[in-house]
């Protein structure tokens, strides 16, 4: 995900482990945690992995045991920095349930408004969390490569036992890391103490949304891509409205401000970065929500563009703004405006050659499309970005 790697995961040490789990008091102040992951001791919170946490942390529900996302809680997941302060998780019953079921709408009522018209009135599961955060780094040219994946049959169309079969694959290396508990003479995976794995004991939101309150319903390819396009759109709508506040642009400091905020910087660069923005721009015309978005989704397909760049420059040389809007133009089909081209040269040209090194660029833009696997932010500082280096220099196994 960083410039050092895709994530950086948490670690979980076999005496730690072993601590916790032997030592009932430890374990159960664990699991009933209440998602403020300052309620837990700093070797206590490393036991489970970044992505974990974060869905333990903002998961405002619980249903049989296990901890749940609402819609809004994955969209203030993938927006905001901290969940809202609350007092506890509120535990469903089984009629609550069922008004979620029959509450949600079906797939032909997606929309881009849809996470937010459920608000806190559904249900998502941890696997399902994992699957968002796919859709929403997904380019738009590997949505038939992964419903292909999920049509078994190839008729074009999936069932729930097909979906099912995507959430498995995300959950194998979580099921995977599983250690030896002494004395139980067993494994046992942590990730069951803390409520994010087992049996569902109803179908969630995004289930019955897909296949039906019954499950019976098949989900067609067109109402597939509708929905990932929408979730996309939908985070987007949600963060430059954070700062057009209703108007029909937001200004270039603040389109740079949204790129950089998941980006490593410390606070010295980042204002040396703001300031040299403001100073090179002639005038503010301001960026549009299509502009913005257009852009975000070229940032989807980074790893083509960077294909693409090297066999044009072929000895990785920097490249002008005419290069890099012909290269996005190859790898998505959309041209970008020369104003937003423009702009984004002024943010990451150095030397104000007319210039870019797009390994760098590449670098901080995937920052930023990771945001929501991220493990570390701009905010956090050096501890957590000697904690990344550590992960990444760790020898290959």
């Amino acid at each position: 995900m960083f410039r050092f790697g895709v994530a950086c995961a948490g670690f979980l040490g076999g005496a730690a482990f072993i601590y916790y789990v032997t030592n009932p008091n430890k374990l159960a102040r664990v699991k009933n945690m209440v998602g403020l992951e300052n309620d837990l001791k700093e070797d206590e919170v490393h036991v489970l992995s970044s992505r974990e946490k974060r869905f333990l942390k903002f998961g405002t529900v619980e249903y049989g045991g296990q901890v749940y996302m609402t819609p809004q809680d994955f969209l203030e997941s993938v927006v905001e920095a901290e969940p809202k302060p609350r007092l506890k998780r509120r535990k469903l019953s089984e009629k609550d349930m069922m008004v979620v079921s029959k509450e949600t709408p079906g797939i032909n009522r997606s929309s881009y408004n849809f996470f937010r018209n459920i608000g806190g009135k559904g249900v998502i599961s941890y696997t399902e969390y994992l699957f968002l955060l796919t859709v929403l780094i997904k380019p738009t040219s590997g949505f038939k490569i992964a419903f292909s994946m999920l049509d078994q049959d190839g008729n074009e169309r999936i069932s729930k036992e097909e979906f099912g079969t995507l959430e498995t694959i995300f959950c194998s290396a979580a099921k995977d890391r599983k250690a030896e508990v002494e004395g139980e003479g067993k494994n046992r995976s942590y990730l069951d103490e803390f409520g994010l794995t087992g049996p569902l004991e109803a179908d969630t939101s995004l289930l019955v949304h897909f296949f039906g309150q019954h499950g019976n319903e098949e989900l067609k390819f067109e109402d597939f891509f509708k929905f990932m396009d929408n979730l996309q759109t939908e985070v987007l709508h949600m963060e430059y409205g954070e700062f057009s506040k209703g108007a029909a642009t937001i200004s270039e400091l603040d389109f740079a401000r949204i790129l950089l905020r998941y980006t490593f910087l410390n606070s010295e660069d980042y204002d040396a970065i703001l300031e040299r923005l403001f100073n090179r721009l002639p005038e503010e015309k301001g960026i549009t929500f299509e502009e913005f978005r257009d852009f975000c989704q070229f940032l989807n397909n980074l790893d083509d563009f960077q294909i693409a760049m090297r066999m044009y420059t072929l000895a990785d040389k920097p490249i002008s703004q005419e290069e890099f809007s012909r290269a996005v133009h190859i790898c998505t089909g959309k041209q970008l405006s020369q104003h937003l081209v423009f702009t984004v040269f002024q943010i990451f040209d150095d030397d104000g050659d007319g210039e870019l090194s797009y390994q760098e660029f590449v670098a901080m833009m995937k920052d930023r499309i990771h945001r929501g696997l991220k493990s570390y932010s701009r905010q956090e500082g050096w501890a957590g970005f000697k904690q990344c280096i550590k992960q990444e220099m760790r020898p290959a196994t």
